[in-house]
C-alpha cells in the first residue's frame, strides 16, 4: 500500500478491535505497575470499539476525516487510563492528517510524532518503561527512517515499538520481578503491528512473549496511581475549561489525573480519588460534565474470577432516578444511557453482568440501533443475549413483573415479551414544537396526551395536567384494563396522582392505580395500562 486512505483506516480499526479482542485476556493479566491491574486489555478493547463505532456511523471519504472520527469516538468512549492515552494517540494521527485525502510515509512520520506529544501531555506524571516509552520509540524510529515509503516507515516504527516493549522491564523493576512487559505498551504494539499488517499485507507476528501473573498475586486492580485511592472517576466534559486549574483541583484530591480534549469542545476527565463528589464538582465548575462513571477498585478484584459467575441477568435501560431505583429493587441491572449512548457503553453493561444469559429491556426505542450493535458483539463473544421489545419503562416493568428464574430461559423471555406487548403505553408531555398530529395542530407549550406514540389529546399551555391525565387514562381504559401504572416525571405537578386516584375511584372503580416517582426529564407522566 503506497498511501493510507479512508478505506484502509476502516480496515485498520476493524482489525485492531479483532486483535485487541484476541489479546485482551493476556494484556489484562500482565499489568503489574504500579500495582496489579485486571482490565487494561479490556479498557483498550472497549475504547477501540467505541472509536470503530463512531467511524462506521460517520460518512468519510478522506484519511483525515476517518482518523478524526476514530479519535472522537475513542475520546467519548475512553475507558481507564490506557483508553485516555489511546484516544490521544488517535487524535495525534488525526491532527497530522487533517484535510488530507491520503497519508504517505512522511505523513505517518508526522502523525506518530504528534501522537507522542499528545499522549505524553495527557499523563500527569510520565514514567519510563510504560506505553509512553513504546510510543516514543516508534515515533523516533519513524522520524529517523531514511525512506518516505509508507510500508517502510510503518515497519520500522512497529519494530522499534516492539523492541521498546521488550525493554520495559529494564526500566521498571516491578515488571522484571514479575517477568512481564508493560501491559499498555503491549496494547500499543498490537495496534502498530496491525497497522503494519494492513499496509504491507503481511500477517501480524508475535513480538514479545506474554507471561501471566498468578491470580493470587492480584491484590487490587488499577492501571496506575497510588493504592491509597479507592475509586476511578471518569466523565465527559462539554465547554472550554481552564485545563490547568481543573488538573490542579483534581491533583489536590487524587492522582492519575488526565484532562484531554478533541479540539472541538469535548473533553475526557480521569482521576483516581476517594472523594467522588469533589471530582465531579470540579467538573461542574469547569463546564458541563456528563456520562459520569465510577469504578471501585476493590470491586474489580472479583472480575478476576471465571468469566460467567451466574446463569441469568436482566438489564434495563431507563432514565430517571426514581424508575431506576424501582428496577434495581427488583434485582435488575440498570443503565441510564443519557444523551450520548454508544454501543460500547451498552456492551460494557451487558458484559459486566457476567451472566451466561442476559435479557435486555430497553425503555426507549431510540436506543435500539446502538443496542443491536452491542448485542451482536456480546453474542459473538459467547454470551446469550436477547432483547425483549419494550418501548416504555412501564412495558419494561410489566415484563420484569412476570420474570421467573425457575422457568427455562426461552420460556421466561416469551412470558416477558407477552406481558410487555399486553401493556398499553401512554404519556403526558409538553410540546416543544409546532406539528400536525392525528387530532389537530399542536404548538410549543401545549399539553399532549399520547398513546403508543400517537397524540390523542391536545390542550393549550396552562391547562390542568391532572385533567389531561384523566382524559388520557379514560381513553386507554376504553379497551379494558385492570391496573394503571403511573411514573411521575421531574416536572409533574404535586398531587396529580391523587387527582387520578379520585377519578378512577369514581369512573373505573374496578381498576387499581400504582404511582411511583419516576424522575424522567421529558414526560410529565408515563402511563401503563394492563
Amino acid at each position: 500500500m503506497q498511501a493510507l486512505d479512508a478505506v484502509a483506516v476502516r480496515q485498520w480499526a476493524d482489525a485492531c478491535v479483532r486483535s485487541l479482542d484476541a489479546n485482551r485476556e493476556d494484556i489484562d493479566r500482565i499489568n503489574v505497575f504500579p500495582v496489579p491491574d485486571g482490565d487494561t486489555g479490556t479498557n483498550l478493547l472497549q475504547t477501540m470499539r467505541s472509536a470503530l463505532d463512531a467511524l462506521l456511523r460517520t460518512p468519510v471519504d478522506t484519511v483525515g476525516a476517518a482518523l478524526g472520527a476514530l479519535a472522537r469516538g475513542a475520546l467519548a468512549g475512553a475507558r481507564g487510563n490506557s483508553g485516555v492515552i489511546l484516544s490521544q494517540v488517535l487524535r495525534g494521527l488525526a491532527e497530522a492528517a487533517h484535510g488530507a485525502s491520503t497519508a504517505t510515509g512522511a505523513s505517518l512520520r508526522r502523525a506518530l510524532w504528534r501522537a507522542d506529544e499528545l499522549a505524553t501531555a495527557a499523563v500527569s506524571e510520565p514514567v519510563p518503561g510504560t506505553v509512553l516509552s513504546v510510543l516514543r520509540a516508534a515515533a523516533e524510529a519513524a522520524r529517523d527512517c531514511p525512506s518516505d515509503e509508507l510500508d517502510e516507515v510503518v515497519t520500522v516504527a512497529a519494530k522499534a515499538g516492539a523492541e521498546a516493549l521488550a525493554d520495559t522491564p529494564r526500566h521498571l523493576a516491578v515488571l522484571a520481578r514479575a517477568g512481564v512487559v508493560d501491559a499498555g505498551g503491549r496494547g500499543l504494539v498490537v495496534l502498530l503491528d496491525t497497522l503494519a499488517a494492513v499496509i504491507t499485507g503481511r500477517a501480524v507476528e508475535e513480538v514479545a512473549a506474554v507471561r501471566t501473573v498468578p491470580r493470587d498475586s492480584l491484590t487490587t486492580a488499577r492501571e496506575a496511581g497510588s493504592s491509597e485511592f479507592e475509586y476511578e472517576v471518569m466523565y465527559l466534559l462539554d465547554g472550554s475549561p481552564d485545563v490547568d486549574v481543573l488538573k490542579d483541583e483534581l491533583m489536590a484530591i487524587g492522582d492519575c489525573v488526565s484532562v484531554v480534549g478533541d479540539g472541538a469542545g469535548l473533553w475526557t476527565v480521569h482521576v483516581h480519588c476517594n472523594d467522588i463528589g469533589a471530582a465531579v464538582e470540579a467538573g461542574i465548575r469547569a463546564g458541563r460534565p456528563h456520562r459520569v462513571t465510577v469504578a471501585r477498585f476493590a470491586d474489580q478484584i472479583a472480575a478476576q474470577a471465571p468469566r460467567f459467575v451466574r446463569d441469568r441477568a436482566i438489564v434495563v435501560l431507563v432514565e430517571g432516578e426514581g424508575v431506576a431505583e424501582l428496577f434495581r429493587s427488583e434485582g435488575a441491572v440498570v443503565f441510564e444511557p443519557g444523551e450520548r449512548v454508544t454501543a460500547a457503553d451498552l456492551l460494557a453493561v451487558v458484559v459486566s453482568t457476567r451472566a451466561r444469559q442476559v435479557t435486555v429491556l430497553p425503555g426507549d426505542p431510540t436506543w435500539r440501533e446502538p443496542l443491536d450493535d452491542a448485542v451482536a458483539q456480546a453474542v459473538a463473544a459467547g454470551q446469550d443475549v436477547v432483547v425483549v421489545p419494550t418501548f416504555s419503562p412501564v412495558q419494561a416493568l410489566a415484563a420484569l413483573a412476570v420474570h421467573s428464574p425457575s422457568r427455562r430461559a426461552g420460556d421466561d423471555v416469551v412470558a416477558m415479551a407477552e406481558a410487555a406487548a399486553a401493556t398499553r403505553r401512554g404519556e403526558v408531555a409538553v410540546s416543544d414544537r409546532e406539528a400536525i398530529t392525528w387530532v389537530g395542530r399542536c404548538r410549543p407549550g401545549d399539553l399532549l396526551g399520547m398513546v403508543d406514540g400517537e397524540v390523542v389529546v391536545i390542550e393549550p399551555g396552562g391547562a390542568d395536567v391532572g385533567a389531561v391525565a384523566c382524559r388520557l387514562v379514560d381513553r386507554m381504559l376504553a379497551s379494558g384494563g385492570e391496573l394503571v401504572t403511573v411514573l411521575l416525571g421531574r416536572a409533574a405537578p404535586d398531587g396529580v396522582e391523587r387527582v387520578l386516584e379520585d377519578h378512577l375511584r369514581v369512573a373505573h372503580p374496578e381498576v387499581e392505580l400504582a404511582a411511583y416517582p419516576g424522575g424522567q426529564r421529558d414526560a410529565l407522566l408515563v402511563v401503563g395500562v394492563e
